[in-house]
């Protein structure tokens, strides 16, 4: 099983910076992928960005990929998303999401979220 826990939201004001951290436990060495996705009030969940585990070739949607980037640290099983210029329309939780392979190959797993707040 994979479990994966999100840090690091908060309250930031508009044109600040914010570092996200999603920590994967369990059969880590299991994932394809990971990424960020996030879900405004009454809007549907989004992509964010994702990076290959292996390889480490990422994905960014257009909207957010001026601003945004995507990283992982192997060792420490845990992926980042460092979000610069943030906006008035950045406000969501923002989710991380893991794909497997190998016996995990078709699966993916969600964390809890962090919410992110943009305020004055």
């Amino acid at each position: 099983q994979v479990q994966l826990v999100e840090s690091g939201g908060g309250l930031v004001q508009p044109g600040g910076s914010l570092k996200l951290s999603c920590v994967c436990s369990g059969s880590s060495f299991n994932i394809f992928s990971m990424g960020w996705y996030r879900q405004a009030p009454g809007k549907q969940r989004e992509l964010v960005a994702t990076i290959n585990m292996d390889y480490g070739a990422t994905n960014y949607a257009d909207s957010m990929k001026n601003r945004v980037t995507i990283s992982k640290d192997n060792i420490k099983n845990t992926v980042y998303l460092q979000i610069a210029s943030l906006k008035p329309e950045d406000p969501a939780v923002y989710y991380c999401r893991a794909e497997g392979k190998g016996r995990l190959r078709g699966r993916e797993y969600w964390g809890q979220g962090t919410q992110v707040t943009v305020s004055s």
